[in-house]
């Protein structure tokens, strides 16, 4: 495994970086193994009651469950095809899956694991969100279709009909019905309105593009946005569609998690790096570490009432399986 090495921080303001040193504050505890081939591993989810991660093996076609009392692998539910999208709804206490393979929604009983429905959308059913104020579940596929569907009755309820382009991450509001989304063939940010299923805003990045991440300041109103070319965090105003800031990360960010509690933006980039960022003001923001990670390790999930992260590693080199790495915030 590749050691953890703390690096230099960076401050941005005006455009200008100055190094800084700073203590990081993720520490890694734990590394799970998991079973499977060498190859992709994507989404996470969390039941936070049980102590479970579901995982998205989509090189084995399988979803992982991964007991983190134990620290160990204590299922795989099978026949999930190039899955990729995973969300779990704690009031229903079903997983929901995205699979790439025929474009599939998997419905799993959260308690026995056992595949109780497979509904078929067409096309590349990747990222799934899941909405506990509507029982709505949102899926991404096609590379620019997002399909709603009742959770509880497993009936497609219909389709948010989104700008062109190939759809990266979406995420939802908790406290309005507002859900963003990355169009990143167009580099643009569209709002939606779930609760009339229409786009009712885009937003036109100009500091980046390829955005392919994003995370919420619901309280601030502020997007996260994490894009690969060039590789930057830029943080947009959610409600005016300005850009206040931007922030280089490393290459080939996948996810972007906000910690309101710390106010810590995670990032989790395949370049081989997990960069943290402080926000230090609604337009200033600074780099407080960089942890070195496997390349290709860039899915991650981000748990607030725990303070933990997790990492999916996939399988290479000499590794033997492929691993979840747990991070605790110091």
């Amino acid at each position: 495994m590749i050691g953890q090495r703390w690096r230099a921080a960076a401050l941005v303001t005006l455009g200008l970086v100055a190094p800084a040193r700073a203590e990081g504050p993720l520490e890694k505890v734990q590394a799970i193994a998991l079973n499977g081939p060498p190859g992709k591993l994507d989404h996470l989810a969390l039941d936070a009651k049980r102590g479970r991660l579901f995982v998205a093996n989509t090189a084995h076609d399988t979803l992982d469950v991964v007991d983190l009392k134990s620290g160990k692998l204590v299922a795989q539910v099978a026949l999930q095809r190039g899955v990729q999208g995973v969300a779990y709804a704690a009031d229903l206490d079903r997983v929901f899956t995205g699979n790439h393979a025929g474009g599939t929604v998997g419905f799993i009983g959260g308690e026995t694991y056992a595949l109780q429905r497979r509904l078929p959308l067409g096309g590349d059913a990747d990222n799934v969100r899941y909405d506990p104020r509507t029982g709505l579940v949102y899926v991404a596929h096609n590379d620019s279709d997002l399909t709603i569907i009742d959770g509880r009755a497993v009936l497609r309820r219909g389709a948010i009909d989104l700008p062109g382009g190939a759809l990266g991450a979406f995420q939802l509001e908790s406290g309005r019905p507002r859900l963003y989304a990355d169009v990143k063939g167009s580099g643009e940010v569209a709002v939606v309105d779930t609760k009339a299923a229409k786009v009712v805003k885009r937003i036109k990045l100009g500091r980046a593009g390829e955005n392919a991440a994003l995370a919420i300041d619901e309280a601030d109103h502020l997007l996260f946005v994490g894009c690969r070319k060039p590789a930057k965090l830029v943080v947009v105003d959610s409600e005016s569609g300005d850009e206040v800031a931007d922030l280089p990360i490393a290459d080939d960010v996948d996810d972007v998690w906000y910690d309101a509690k710390r106010k810590h933006i995670y990032m989790s980039c395949g370049g081989g790096a997990l960069v943290v960022a402080r926000q230090a003001a609604r337009d200033s923001y600074e780099e407080v570490a960089r942890v070195e990670t496997p390349k290709g390790a860039r899915t991650s999930l981000f748990d607030p009432e725990s303070g933990r992260l997790f990492l999916v590693v996939p399988r290479q080199g000499t590794m033997s399986a492929p691993e979840v790495w747990v991070y605790r915030l110091k």
